[in-house]
Formats: structure tokens, C-alpha cells, sequence
């Protein structure tokens, strides 16, 4: 993924501070792929506009997110 100029990167604590997650629950998305993020030294950088997506599309899904099928068409719905 190309990096953009504009992209302002925060510290894991910078940004746990500006989405309540906590720092465990930060570095864990960014294993997890779910964060863009790169390392400098001993420290963790979070893409602000990345994590805010995140956050947003997080809070958009309500409960649903919990849904481990949520991607999946419901059979009904599949024409034949």
C-alpha cells in the first residue's frame, strides 16, 4: 500500500487517547491487520485516518459486529 504524504501517524498511546481502546487492544488490530500501522524502533504507529474508519465502521455495525456470518447472504435472499 503506498504511503501517503499526509498521512499523520500517532503513538499508540496518542491514539488510544483519541478512540478510548486501550493500548493492548490497539497493537492487537494491528497484528491483526485491521489497523494500518508501522513500527519505528520500539514504537507502534497508528494511521489516524485508518483508525478512525475503523472506529466508525466499528460503531456503524452496532451488535451486529459480533456477527461471526455477517458477510454472508442469508439464504433467502439468493435467487435460484
Amino acid at each position: 500500500m503506498p504511503e501517503q504524504a499526509h498521512t499523520k501517524w500517532l503513538t499508540t498511546d496518542q491514539a488510544a487517547e483519541l478512540t478510548g481502546y486501550s493500548v493492548a487492544y490497539l497493537r492487537r488490530l494491528v497484528r491483526k491487520g485491521r489497523v494500518r500501522a508501522r513500527k519505528v524502533q520500539r514504537e507502534w504507529l497508528v494511521d489516524e485516518t485508518n483508525l478512525v474508519a475503523y472506529k466508525g465502521k466499528m460503531e456503524s455495525l452496532g451488535r451486529s459486529k459480533y456477527t461471526p456470518h455477517r458477510n454472508k447472504v442469508p439464504a433467502d435472499t439468493v435467487s435460484s
